[in-house]
């Protein structure tokens, strides 16, 4: 991209900190060899530096420093290897966003808070990988003292998930004082206003406690970046070539078609970031009892809201069409919606958990017992749609139907130091756990599924064996243009089940599924040498609906001189499937022969499926090895390199729609519905096709983590800088073409950048701050069909933030700034995956947002 001289005046604005470096030659010691921190090495604190793991902190300094409101965002911003993406059209993938870990979908990271695992969200991914994780949204950045990100797979240590790494989100844990932030901001072209009004106060519990309270209110415009909509098939733009290119829908071109048109606010499928409000508020809490014992409680409660749209839906597409009434009269749904109608969806987010506990000393042996419940529900609304089957006579507002996962767990763990005539004493760590999971698909309104009188073709009996019936006869006296005999009357006509765009839940695929599971580990560590750290684990699990699983790890750490350490590990993980991916339903209607079928996505274990060859989901596996070099120089400089490989078998993803048909002439899809019958599947003559998830192929990741840190330090004056940088890659370890088509393998492995940094410098001048921020990506590529003839080459992009703060006093802060301040987009999308008004790939992980400035205000007391 050309930068103009505004654009690169603005660059040297951003990169100012960066050029104060060479200002002067003095140096300070850089504080990140003080950092502690509690992930990775279980019952042990140990220092960044002395990890025998990768762990990154990122303090409640540099959280705030990320003008965003989802704490996602922020970690991205952060994190060269972990990224989410927008996806505007994508179910609950709108509200909320699934994300990855070094190039991993996010159940294989596990995610936890003050050290303790965090419930899922109830939103499983329906294609794809069908991922289930937490949703990071939910905790406010207001509630944090750090992160600590731990790069390297810890199952054996935390369980289930841990293949890619661990994020540890610490809460606050203040007893006096507190802070209160308000920013708005809105993007460069004038839409996404919003406002996020966020604080933090502490409060002390008798001479012995504190209570640490957070609280986060935002709300945020939609953004459109979108032209209008405009495809050979359907063009609304009379400026454009393909304007009317047969004729074929004129007579819909009329004026009061044109006016709904016109009043959809410029085009009628905007692509971009969706209405937002949210609520979040975050405890915690701790009360020293008699001696070394403890009482500890934390927990949450978080209400969002959002909404998007779906797929233009434009006249003649299958849904808009005419349709015959009872008395022979003509029914169109334009009648309804002049304009043609966008499905728009609508998610209510609830998410509350708690959690308490007891730590002490018993003796030599400090114990930590406690109790967790965690609850997220997403309810639905759709609305500006109908159920096409239902004619005239449908809502435009439906209930369909909502998700709930639901966790507890009791856990218990111990630690005990003992003498074994090494350098340090030997930590031995240890614990039991049980875990009660549920996922719950509740039902829809009756209107949002069911099969109205249009569901099958001449419903009112006008025809028989193409000749108009006594009602024909009656219809045709009123003046109906009914033509029996033509097959393509209106008479004849077909059309969709359930809510347009999202149907219903109905009873038959709503219900719960439920499991357990227990698990033990032991973790034993100590400084062998001097010089030499070792650390191994194991642990046992076993669930109700699959095997058990053992697994383990071994780490150390070598200090090579005073300044210079080898670090390594190796280690099996495994992820077990969740009971979302376990019971998921997702079916919609279908009508290939005129008659209504479900297609969609079945349980792998349910009897479904298990007709067409399914298998119960066994865990995903993994082995992952690291290797790293640690330094910490007396010159202000610390440095950190660490290659990883993960080789994880089985890894769980849905598989290709299996046909279903009662037509004996069908082939494949009658053998599939014999198949069915055979196994006894209730209404098998309505299920159309399948598909379910399924332990389909393996992967090989492999990367290479660099993070270093400078500071510099001169009279009053101080610039700290960071460099974060991640290679990965991913591929297939073995031959997926039954799965995959050459598209698709192709997209997999070349989709997404391989390469990512993050460089930001902060200079301090008495009471001025000023950030900047570059935000590198690597160049990624996406082919257009599987001949692999049309290939399309994203170049690499960079994008700037910067910000400027001035302390007003001790207690008062104003910041001002930008997140990418040249306005950058990633190249505009040339393939029919990027048609209906969508200039860019909704799934890039670059940002396609634009620039974004804002305002920002921050109390101390």
């Amino acid at each position: 991209m050309k930068l103009s001289y505004r654009d690169k005046l603005l660059g040297c604005t951003a990169a100012l900190a960066m050029c104060l470096a060479g200002a002067s030659a003095a140096q300070a010691q850089d504080d990140t060899e003080d950092r502690i921190i509690v992930t990775g090495v279980r019952g042990q604190a140990r220092t960044v530096s002395d990890s025998p793991v990768p762990v990154d902190v990122i303090g409640a300094d540099e959280l705030e420093a990320v003008p965003y409101t989802d704490t996602n965002d922020i970690i991205r911003t952060l994190v060269p290897s972990y990224d989410v993406s927008r996806q505007p059209i994508s179910d609950g993938g709108t509200f909320i966003r699934p994300a990855s870990m070094r190039g991993l979908p996010t159940d294989k990271t596990l995610v936890l808070v003050n050290s303790h695992r965090r419930h899922r969200a109830a939103l499983v991914s329906i294609g794809g990988s069908g991922t289930q994780g937490p949703d990071i949204a939910t905790i406010p950045s207001a509630a944090l003292a750090s992160v600590e990100v731990l790069r390297d797979g810890a199952a054996a240590q935390y369980g289930s998930d841990a293949i890619a790494g661990v994020l540890n989100f610490i809460l606050k844990d203040n007893d006096e004082g507190g802070t209160l932030t308000v920013e708005t901001g809105q993007y460069y072209q004038g839409d996404g206003f919003g406002v996020t009004i966020s604080g933090n106060v502490g409060f002390a519990l008798g001479d012995s406690g504190f209570l640490s309270v957070s609280g986060e209110y935002s709300t945020a415009d939609a953004t459109s970046r979108s032209e209008q909509y405009c495809d050979s098939w359907f063009c609304l733009d009379q400026n454009n070539p393909d304007f009317n290119p047969t004729g074929w829908y004129i007579p819909y071109l009329t004026d009061e078609f044109r006016a709904a048109v016109n009043s959809l606010d410029g085009v009628v499928q905007p692509w971009g970031q969706p209405n937002s409000e949210a609520y979040r508020l975050f405890f915690n809490a701790g009360y020293e009892l008699a001696g070394t014992m403890e009482l500890y409680a934390f927990g949450n409660y978080s209400q969002s809201e959002a909404d998007g749209s779906f797929f233009y839906r434009y006249p003649e597409n299958g849904t808009i069409t005419d349709l015959r009434e009872a008395d022979g009269s003509i029914y169109n749904p334009l009648e309804i919606f002049p304009g043609g109608f966008t499905p728009r969806f609508f998610g209510e987010v609830y998410d509350y958990s708690l959690l308490s506990g007891l730590t002490g000393d018993m003796g030599p042996v400090a114990y930590d017992f406690s109790a967790r419940f965690g609850h997220n529900e997403i309810q639905y609304t759709l609305a500006n749609t109908i159920n096409p089957s239902l004619g005239p006579n449908t809502p435009t507002s439906f209930r369909p139907g909502d998700l709930i996962n639901e966790e507890f767990q009791l856990q218990a763990d111990f630690t005990y130091e003992f003498d074994a005539g090494m350098a340090s004493p030997a930590l031995l760590a240890f614990g039991l756990s049980y875990l009660d999971e549920s996922y719950e698909i509740v039902g829809g309104e009756p209107a949002s599924y069911e099969a109205g009188p249009y569901a099958t073709p001449d419903p009112w009996g006008l025809c028989s064996s193409g000749a108009p019936t006594a009602a024909g006869l009656t219809a045709i006296a009123g003046g109906s243009t009914l033509d029996c005999a033509d097959s393509s009357d209106p008479v004849y006509t077909v059309v969709g089940v359930g809510s347009n765009g999202f149907p219903g839940y109905s009873p038959e695929f709503s219900g719960t599924y439920e499991r357990d599971s227990i698990g033990a580990y032991v973790d034993i560590s100590a400084d062998v040498t001097d010089r030499l750290f070792l650390q191994a684990a194991a642990r046992y699990e076993d669930y109700s609906d699959f095997d058990s699983e053992l697994v383990g790890k071994i780490a150390g750490q070598f200090d090579l001189t005073d300044t210079v350490g080898l670090r390594a590990s190796i280690g099996t993980g495994f992820r077990a499937p969740t009971p979302g991916q376990q019971g998921t339903t997702n079916v919609s209607t279908r009508l290939p022969n005129g008659f209504p079928v479900a297609t969609g996505l079945f349980p792998a274990s349910g009897p479904v499926a298990q007709a067409l060859g399914a298998e119960p989901l066994g865990p995903e596996t993994s082995v992952n090895y690291t290797f790293g070099v640690t330094s910490e120089f007396d010159n202000g400089v610390s440095l950190t390199v660490d290659f990883y490989r993960i080789d994880l078998a089985d890894r769980v993803n849905a598989i290709s729609t299996q046909p279903v048909s009662s037509d004996p002439t069908a082939g494949v899809a009658y053998t599939n519905y014999l198949a069915l019958t055979a196994a006894g599947v209730v209404g098998a003559e309505s299920i159309g096709g399948v598909f379910y998830f399924a332990n389909a192929f393996d992967t090989i990741t492999e990367g290479v983590d660099v993070v270093a840190t400078y500071t510099a330090d001169w009279a009053s004056l101080t610039t700290d800088f960071t460099a974060s940088f991640n290679y990965n890659t991913t591929e297939f370890d073995g031959n997926v073409d039954a799965l995959f088509n050459a598209e698709s393998q192709y997209d997999f492995v070349n989709g997404a950048p391989e390469w990512r940094g993050v460089f930001s410098a902060v200079h301090m001048m008495g009471d001025w701050t000023i950030l900047g921020r570059a935000s590198v990506y690597g160049p990624y590529s996406n082919a257009n069909d599987a001949s692999l003839a049309t290939i399309q080459e994203w170049d690499p992009e960079v994008l700037f933030d910067a910000e400027v703060s001035y302390q007003f006093t001790d207690d008062l802060r104003l910041s001002a700034g930008a997140r990418n301040i040249f306005d950058n987009y990633p190249d505009p999308g040339e393939m029919g995956e990027t048609c209906c008004g969508r200039i860019y790939r909704s799934d890039s992980v670059v940002d396609w947002q634009g620039g974004y400035y804002y305002l920002k205000l921050r109390a101390d007391f």
